[in-house]
């Protein structure tokens, strides 16, 4: 996964390539993005070497070479819900990444995208918008959701019970549990025996979505 300022310098170093047969200058990229230092765009270079999308040949000067990848096609594509939905989109989808979700004590809540990701297509069983997040903590083990896993959610409110969620705890604080409502309170359920289920009022929890797939890697 790239983060929006990684894809957008490696798109810009591609155009360079393809109108001047040459890299570019630290400060022009750093002008490129807007940024106000080159320090971070040494760590961008950095990022995007050390995932494999670019090499710097040293003891050269403008010396990055950017390396063919099978994953570009990944961060080319823009968000699920701004797409056509074609043939294609049986095979795969794309969804915003954004950070980390607690399943266990809450976090502060999520709101810049880190990046794209695809997903398997058959995790989307409607046209409503999408996202994922990385899953922090042991609090949903004994549903099959582990710390580093990736969350694939539909953005949505209507949940019923035992669905797992995203909860949002007094506008500031996110969570992922499974949720139980009743006339005057909204129970946060953990699948973890030594985690506490916390209980709220209604108008203290917002649902951001409902769990719809989860993503692994080993």
């Amino acid at each position: 996964m790239l983060t929006s300022k990684q894809l957008k310098l490696l798109d810009y170093l591609k155009k360079s390539f393809k109108d001047n047969k040459v890299s570019p200058s630290f400060e022009e990229m750093k002008i490129a993005l807007g940024l106000k230092s080159k320090s971070g765009i040494h760590r961008l270079i950095t990022a995007l070497e050390e995932r494999g999308f670019i090499k710097r040949l040293h003891n050269k000067a403008r010396a990055i070479k950017v390396l063919p990848t099978n994953d570009e096609r990944t961060f080319k594509k823009p968000p699920v819900a701004l797409r056509n939905f074609n043939s294609e989109d049986k095979l795969e989808k794309v969804v915003k990444v954004y950070g980390k979700i607690a399943a266990g004590t809450p976090v502060e809540a999520i709101e810049n995208p880190e990046g794209f990701l695809s997903i398997p297509g058959e995790m989307i069983k409607n046209t409503n918008q999408h996202y994922a997040l990385k899953v922090s903590g042991e609090s949903m083990i004994d549903a099959g959701i582990l710390d580093g896993d990736i969350a694939v959610l539909e953005k949505t409110e209507n949940v019923k019970n035992g669905d797992i969620v995203v909860a949002l705890i007094d506008s500031q604080e996110a969570t992922l549990k499974r949720i139980r409502k009743k006339s005057n309170s909204i129970a946060l359920e953990p699948a973890n025996k030594n985690f506490e289920t916390r209980i709220f009022g209604p108008k203290r929890i917002t649902i951001q979505g409902k769990l719809v797939g989860i993503i692994r890697n080993y």
